[in-house]
């Protein structure tokens, strides 16, 4: 009887060491499953949010304000079934050549926040109780106003960037949850050099993990502003992403932690140049290096860290299609040929990407 329980105590030592691999490697993603949400000509969408419950809220060009969500419904058997909706439930009403061009939207668990370009520059933001009420709570006049992106710190706290109207990046925060926005002066900011903007191709130019906020510029510069006390005091870094015209720079950043971030970009004008379009830094945004150079993918205006892939699975998209890489970019594999311009994680495998013509949920199978 002894011997028999030291046997069977070695065997499930055996077993329990035998079949857990030395090392598993990362995922591989092997095909994508595309299933169109909403499909419309009309449709022009590169503001999309999405919470941890997986509700994306999305935003159009033609001052259109939507939900992706799950509803259920009882089918002929009685039983419980779900179904995922995408529906445009807000349109502003304005005139003709003054409806808002939404390129940036913002959800915090409370509220949600629409950010049209050009001048004026207006925050669009429902109480939480009024969703059919879409009120005002920011508006900026200027001859150059134009904003690209917006994120949250938390319910309180968020953060808005747009190109120069003076000097310096411009930079508008909110502490009240919303409510209120104040621009930062100047000589609070980092100058910016002569030609240098940001993309509004995507609403993905800020990175925020925890404090610590990354701040993507583009254009004949392309830059790094980083805060890391929530938009308190910032320093600049330089990349050497490609730059000099324009056209040229970061569209897209995301960070897996506070060390470990990504950008892409290129030129939108020459979508198939991947010289010096993608970079990658592991210490907090300090330094950066080109990875994949000459490589595909080209031009891609967002990119974005698959959840719980440790900050080795990437996904980028762009008009000229999907692309994956799950060894921190050194690597692509393309995907799809479907266009799109930004894309948001629901989870590690499923995600809901938007750009011209279509909004759709992508499923990445191993």
């Amino acid at each position: 009887m002894k011997h028999l329980y030291w046997f069977l105590c070695c065997l499930v030592l055996y077993y329990a060491c035998g079949s857990r691999p030395e090392n598993p490697g990362p995922r591989v993603v092997n095909s994508l499953e595309i299933e169109h949400l909403m499909e419309d000509s009309l449709l022009n969408v590169r503001a999309l949010e999405v919470d941890k419950g997986g509700t994306g809220v999305f935003a159009t060009s033609r001052g259109q304000i939507g939900f992706i969500y799950v509803s259920k419904y009882l089918d002929l058997d009685y039983n419980n079934k779900e179904t995922l909706e995408c529906d445009i439930l807000h349109e502003l009403n304005f005139n003709k050549d003054s409806i808002p061009n939404f390129r940036v939207v913002a959800k915090t668990t409370k509220r949600v926040f629409a950010l049209s370009i050009g001048n004026p520059a207006v925050i669009f933001s429902p109480s939480e109780d009024q969703l059919d009420y879409w009120p005002i709570v920011y508006q900026e006049h200027h001859e150059k106003v134009f904003y690209d992106s917006m994120a949250f710190w938390n319910d309180m706290e968020g953060i808005a960037i747009g190109d120069p109207t003076e000097t310096c990046m411009s930079i508008i925060i909110t502490r009240d949850g919303g409510n209120s926005w104040k621009k930062i002066p100047c000589d609070q900011l980092p100058a910016a050099v002569e030609g240098e903007a940001a993309f509004a191709a995507s609403d993905s130019n800020i990175a925020i993990v925890d404090d610590h906020t990354w701040v993507a510029t583009g254009g004949k510069a392309s830059r790094i502003l980083y805060s890391s006390d929530k938009g308190e005091t910032w320093e600049v870094f330089d990349t050497p992403i490609i730059q000099g015209q324009a056209t040229n720079g970061m569209y897209s950043i995301d960070f897996y932690d506070k060390d470990n971030g990504f950008a892409i970009g290129g030129d939108y004008t020459k979508a198939a140049d991947s010289s010096a379009n993608k970079i990658r830094t592991k210490d907090g945004g300090k330094t950066w290096e080109i990875v994949a150079e000459n490589k595909s993918p080209g031009y891609r205006s967002c990119v974005q860290y698959v959840p719980n892939g440790n900050a080795q699975e990437l996904v980028a998209v762009g008009f000229k299609g999907v692309d994956y890489s799950n060894d921190a970019g050194n690597t692509w594999k393309h995907l799809s040929d479907e266009g799109y311009y930004t894309i948001r994680f629901v989870d590690d495998s499923t995600a809901y990407a938007a750009g011209r013509g279509r909004i759709s949920k992508l499923t990445f199978r191993n």
